[in-house]
């Protein structure tokens, strides 16, 4: 495959905020069990980055792991150096080298807090949509509510954040049918809220990204195990492709 890559008006976090937040091995775990049973064995992973959610589906046939910053996709291979099932490529979903991954067959896109990194995200999901095979699946982690827009967002390259109705119109724009939608991480709300709008910070603080992930991850993650939050800092969404 020719690996060119071909930018848009994408920020990806620095290396320096995945390093960082590579630490919050809990967060990363509840991601993965909310996710891990709406995907199937050849997993296309948007904006893989340094590789941070990607060891969490190295048990599949096949992960196809993609990332516009090739500074990422080299950490990604010494990382997981003898992955036979991992196929990584520096590209970008808006370039016509990105249509050659429809030769992996993929089922299933996972596209883990990238998709408020782009500009056009429409023609992004179409873009991830058009590679899948029939009837495959796109889980879309991304943040909620744009009330919650603040320096860190904007430090991180953040186009906007979602809601569920934002979601909604997305799906139907991109033709896709919408399979779960609900709000992930209640206490990261108030959290996410404070840093914005109180303490003005322009970036995430390792000591709280510590404290949340060892203290507060574990229960919060069983509590809404058995009930769905009607808010929360993430939005999680299965859409289904035609």
């Amino acid at each position: 495959m020719n690996t060119k890559m071909i930018p848009v008006d994408r920020a990806t976090y620095t290396l320096e905020d995945q390093r960082r937040m590579s630490k919050a091995k809990n967060y990363f775990a509840w991601q993965h069990r909310l996710i891990q049973n709406e995907l199937g064995q050849r997993i296309l992973e948007v904006g893989c980055g340094v590789g941070n959610f990607t060891s969490s589906l190295l048990d599949r046939e096949t992960v196809i792991a993609v990332d516009v910053e090739p500074e990422c996709i080299q950490l990604l291979k010494r990382r997981y150096p003898d992955q036979d099932n991992l196929h990584a490529f520096v590209c970008d979903v808006l370039s016509p080298e990105f249509r050659e991954l429809a030769s992996f067959q993929p089922d299933s896109g996972v596209v883990v807090n990238v998709l408020e990194h782009v500009g056009d995200d429409v023609a992004a999901l179409k873009a991830v949509a058009s590679v899948l095979a029939p009837g495959g699946v796109i889980v879309l982690l991304v943040p909620a509510f744009q009330a919650l827009y603040g320096p860190i967002d904007k430090n991180l390259g953040h186009h906007r954040r979602y809601s569920r109705g934002g979601i909604r119109r997305l799906a139907q724009r991109t033709g896709l049918r919408i399979r779960k939608l609900h709000y992930m991480n209640s206490i990261g709300f108030f959290g996410w809220w404070t840093n914005a709008r109180i303490l003005k910070r322009e970036a995430q603080s390792e000591r709280q990204i510590e404290i949340f992930d060892r203290y507060l991850v574990p229960p919060l993650s069983a509590l809404e195990r058995l009930l769905r939050p009607p808010f929360g800092q993430s939005l999680l969404a299965v859409l289904e492709a035609p």
